[in-house]
């Protein structure tokens, strides 16, 4: 009889003994830390110039466009540059359908229109939000010459909540290249160089 009163008695101090109360973890945030944005001027040989955050870095391609790399986030910003030669609205319309194919996946699409008289730019600027391909987009021009797409992308599967941070961080950036937007005068450039 002993036997089984002490093993009761050893099974109970057992489990009474090993039982730790548990804790609910708290929510954890993933903690991303950018630099903070110093920007230097960018000159392009097309005949526009920009601010350009020293973080990133600049490729230009032949066919008047460049990219604005951003490695550690695995980011860029395509940029395309056309002369209007007459041809305005269909540039509009190729810039306003870029973005709006982007709709079937956007939460919703925030259209913020741009007007800097002074330096002769105006455009819209494009917040997308969602799981689209693009979440940042923006086209200006000075309606007589020059017109100008740049859009955002990353090297990864969509996924908004994930890339939100740095999203944000290059549309600072992307809000900074419209703000400081300027087109060269390329004869007056010519003669300059002269």
């Amino acid at each position: 009889m002993r036997i089984p009163i002490i093993s009761t008695i050893f099974l109970l101090t057992l489990f009474t003994a090993c039982k730790e109360e548990s804790t609910p973890k708290p929510n954890a945030f993933l903690a991303l830390d950018y630099p903070t944005p110093e920007y230097t001027e960018y000159s392009n040989p097309n005949g526009f110039e920009f601010s350009q955050n020293k973080w990133s870095s600049i490729k230009e391609n032949k066919s008047n466009s460049l990219e604005i790399h951003y490695p550690q986030m695995k980011a860029t910003i395509f940029i395309n540059y056309k002369p209007v030669e007459g041809n305005l609205n269909l540039l509009l319309k190729d810039a306003q359908k870029l973005t709006y194919e982007h709709f079937v996946k956007a939460d919703e699409i925030i259209e913020q229109p741009f007007v800097n008289p002074k330096d002769r730019v105006y455009g819209m600027f494009y917040n997308v939000q969602g799981n689209a391909a693009t979440n940042v987009q923006f086209y200006a021009t000075d309606s007589v010459k020059n017109f100008l797409v740049a859009s955002l992308y990353f090297y990864a599967k969509p996924n908004f909540d994930s890339i939100l941070p740095a999203a944000e961080y290059v549309q600072k950036d992307m809000r900074t290249l419209l703000e400081t937007l300027k087109w060269k005068d390329k004869q007056a450039a010519a003669v300059a160089k002269e």
